[in-house]
């Protein structure tokens, strides 16, 4: 249920926060004292302490709060928060409009909350350490409990009374130390009045044990068609079985959820710690990054990352911006330029001026808007808490009516039959099925989806895949092969081609710039053998330039052959015809004249046009957005057939145009492969990551294609559809079995055919739907994908 469907509030943004009062609250809070939500703009019940203003749902609960403030402030999370920075605002993960400055737990589902941002320093969820224990130290119990009901009858060994005795001293500790939380989940639902799922497995494991506990106490209480095996039947396997799944079930998605800060924590990762700082009187020293202001002068010195955002004051070196641009050639820095932070030097030392520090810098936006895309919405809704407040509520009404009605009007010993029938109504109501009916798909889906090659991150992304009908792709690493390789070798008059490959090659050798690579790897491929080169020098940002016996070479951009007196003009046309198509072109001149133009492109995979080609038949619009150059950008797509290409696109951008798709009414999936895409790869209805990239991108999407294969897309999309449509036939089966059984366990039949339903053949039949369930589910892994294009040539 959203929280704009509260029954008690009709506000329903539930918050747990206190905030400055020098400001109106900007989103929902929740009462600290009753934990109600509460809207701030509307209450007039309000209280400052220690700086912060608290917002009551009424004039009783602020009287309790002013006279003990800190009883009320105490943290109520079920177990203890690890330490966090002072001020870290905490959110629900189902629930992203509850914040608080402090951990607690969600008003409306009872979670534990998180920390917003998370920093590099968290330690390990304290919820996710809490359960662990509680299974790991009770799963021997349940086995136990559950062997001895099965077959314990069996043993002559053991008397029946005895073996009661030994499941209720098994199941306890399951059920009151394991299971408590879920309890405490349970009782804060019925508090405030917003029933779910933890409502019906509190209900359900309370009646199921209590009903066994007096059982087992008081057997004389029940009549003798309730005995089997010589004791009466008892339920402690039930609710220790179903705590257990509960656990297990809780720990799967806590670990999935930890996953979602492993992309911030990585970007936080990518900037350095220290800055070298030159003062006024001109030495330098070493200082951590939170004390660079804006206006320091800062030495970048080779290899080094850049600290901060800044403007180049002295120097000249080529920078690797492939966090940001997504491409793969470094960026030649002059006087003048603007460098970004957490952006890697190359060769060349520069003197920069510190224009944006903390939370401006392009770095921390990127960090900022990821954490912004991944709580812009909710985790899937399972279809089960959808109609989990009906369905709690007519659970409820039928075990009363139940038992009012047999003890009233029923045969003798009429109570004893009331508390059966209605204890019957609420064990085989018990939400097993429910509970398993979506995460059994998942887990089978996504085993399914892994053996093709595809990992989805949580069982949003499986149901949303399906819908998807526009797909927004980066071009280096996703269309392409996110590596430069030669393209082709263009020679003036009076030299040979293979002669200017040669002579670049000799200044190319021990250079690691991806240019020299691919320079090198065609040498090789062609059997030339590079020459000796003396007199090497490398003039950053620029090119290098060296001996050959007694010819001086020159290999780099056009300002360099200008400065060196060599005419690029006979080659001017071959050289933009390059470009056009994608190519990064150098120039090579022998002593003071041009012997030729080199061109090294990053080549379109070839599993790339047929992908796209079945997509857009499968109705799918595609559209491109590169940090590239336009004309590069353009040239790949029309390589490609896509219409719509955007180049020269930062990180913001893409999440702009990502998030004006969406307003458009498109399904929005985005797929790139590089740390510049992230933040729209998060905001994305579905993230898509090549598995062949950054593990930012994969930690961002919710999808990753282990190959980076965009065919995989097609089997990510059948396996979503197979999904969602046994989820449905899972729920279908689930309600419809509680519609049939509530009724029958509540006596309907007994009038027509004497016919009632004891506990034990509820649980029998709560368990039959789980299994009917879990088979079903199982289908799954034997579903087909469809057949993957072939590749282009």
């Amino acid at each position: 249920m959203s929280a704009s469907q509260h029954p008690a509030h009709g506000n329903g943004h539930g918050c747990c926060s206190n905030h400055p009062p020098s400001g109106a609250a900007a989103h929902a809070v929740v009462d600290p004292v009753c934990g109600m939500p509460v809207d701030p703009s509307k209450t007039p019940h309000q209280a400052v302490h220690a700086g912060n203003e608290y917002h009551f749902c009424s004039a009783r609960c602020r009287e309790k709060f002013v006279s003990d403030p800190a009883k009320h402030l105490a943290p109520k999370a079920s177990s203890p928060a690890a330490p966090v920075p002072a001020g870290t605002i905490y959110t629900c993960p189902m629930h992203p409009q509850i914040r608080q400055p402090g951990p607690g737990v969600c008003p409306i589902c009872g979670m534990a909350l998180e920390p917003e941002m998370p920093s590099l320093e968290d330690e390990e969820n304290p919820e996710l350490g809490d359960f662990s224990r509680r299974f790991w130290w009770t799963l021997p119990l349940t086995l136990t409990v559950l062997a001895l009901a099965m077959g314990a009858h069996r043993l002559t060994v053991l008397s029946a009374e005895m073996r009661t005795w030994l499941e209720l001293a098994l199941s306890a500790p399951v059920v009151l130390w394991a299971g408590w939380p879920f309890f405490e989940r349970c009782a804060q639902s019925i508090r405030n009045r917003s029933p779910n799922m933890w409502t019906l497995i509190g209900i359900g494991v309370a009646a199921a044990f209590g009903y066994s506990v007096v059982a087992a106490v008081v057997p004389d209480l029940f009549p003798a068609s309730f005995r089997e095996h010589g004791r009466v039947g008892v339920y402690f396997e039930a609710a220790a079985v179903i705590v257990s799944l509960t656990l297990l079930g809780q720990l799967l998605e806590l670990r999935a959820r930890s996953k979602t800060s492993a992309a911030i924590k990585a970007l936080l990762g990518l900037a350095p710690k220290t800055a070298r700082r030159i003062g006024r009187d001109g030495t330098e020293e070493d200082v951590p990054l939170e004390q660079v202001h804006v206006g320091d002068r800062l030495r970048v010195r080779p290899g080094e990352k850049v600290p901060v955002d800044g403007l180049v004051l002295e120097g000249r070196s080529s920078l690797d911006e492939s966090m940001l641009s997504g491409e793969p050639i470094p960026v030649e820095k002059a006087p003048g330029a603007r460098v970004v932070g957490a952006t890697l030097n190359g060769t060349g030392s520069l003197v920069i001026r510190a224009e944006k520090v903390g939370s401006d810098t392009v770095l921390s936006q990127i960090v900022q808007l990821v954490a912004q895309a991944q709580r812009s919405r909710a985790p899937m809704q399972r279809m089960a808490d959808k109609v989990a407040y009906g369905f709690v509520l007519a659970v409820l009404v039928a075990a009363v009516l139940t038992f009012l009605g047999w003890g009233l009007f029923g045969p003798e010993p009429s109570w004893t039959y009331a508390v059966l029938n209605a204890v019957s109504v609420l064990i085989i109501a018990c939400p097993c099925a429910l509970g398993l009916a979506t995460p059994m798909s998942i887990m089978v889906a996504t085993g399914r989806a892994a053996r093709a090659g595809v990992l989805f991150r949580d069982a949003e992304a499986i149901e949303h895949l399906r819908k998807i009908d526009t797909l927004v792709v980066d071009k280096t690493g996703t269309l392409t092969e996110g590596r430069p390789v030669f393209k082709d070798v263009i020679a003036a008059e009076g030299f040979a081609a293979d002669e200017v490959l040669r002579l670049a090659a000799g200044l190319e050798q021990g250079s690691e710039h991806p240019l020299a690579e691919a320079i090198l790897a065609e040498t090789k491929r062609r059997g030339l053998s590079p020459p000796a080169v003396a007199d090497f020098d490398s003039l950053t940002g620029m090119g290098v330039r060296g001996r050959v016996a007694d010819r001086a070479l020159i290999l780099g951009n056009r300002t360099l052959m200008a400065e060196a007196g060599a005419d690029v003009a006979a080659v001017s046309g071959d050289a933009e015809r390059l470009r056009g198509e994608g190519a990064s072109v150098v120039y090579l001149a022998v002593d003071g004249r041009l012997a030729g133009i080199l061109a090294v492109a990053d080549p379109i995979k070839a599993t790339t046009l047929p992908a796209l080609n079945a997509l857009r038949a499968a109705g799918v619009r595609v559209v491109m957005a590169s940090g590239d150059a336009q004309a590069t950008a353009e040239a790949v797509g029309r390589a490609l057939g896509i219409e719509e290409v955007r180049g020269e696109v930062r990180p913001k951008d893409k999440v702009e145009w990502v998030q004006r798709l969406k307003a458009q009414g498109r399904r929005v999936a985005m797929a790139g492969d590089g740390i510049n895409d992230a933040p729209a790869l998060a905001a994305a209805d579905v993230g898509i990551a090549m598995g062949t990239g950054t593990d930012v991108a994969m930690s961002s999407a919710q999808v990753t294609l282990v190959k980076g294969d965009l065919r995989k897309i097609l089997h990510a999309r059948a396996i979503s559809d197979a999904a969602v449509s046994n989820m449905r036939q899972n729920l279908g089966f689930a309600f419809l079995y509680n519609a049939v059984g509530v009724p029958i366990a509540a006596g309907v039949l007994y009038p027509a055919f004497g016919w009632l339903l004891s506990p034990m053949i509820a649980a029998l039949a709560m368990s039959l739907s789980s299994v009917s369930v879990v088979t079903n589910a199982l289908r799954l892994a034997r579903s087909p994908l469809p057949a993957s294009p072939s590749e282009g040539p």
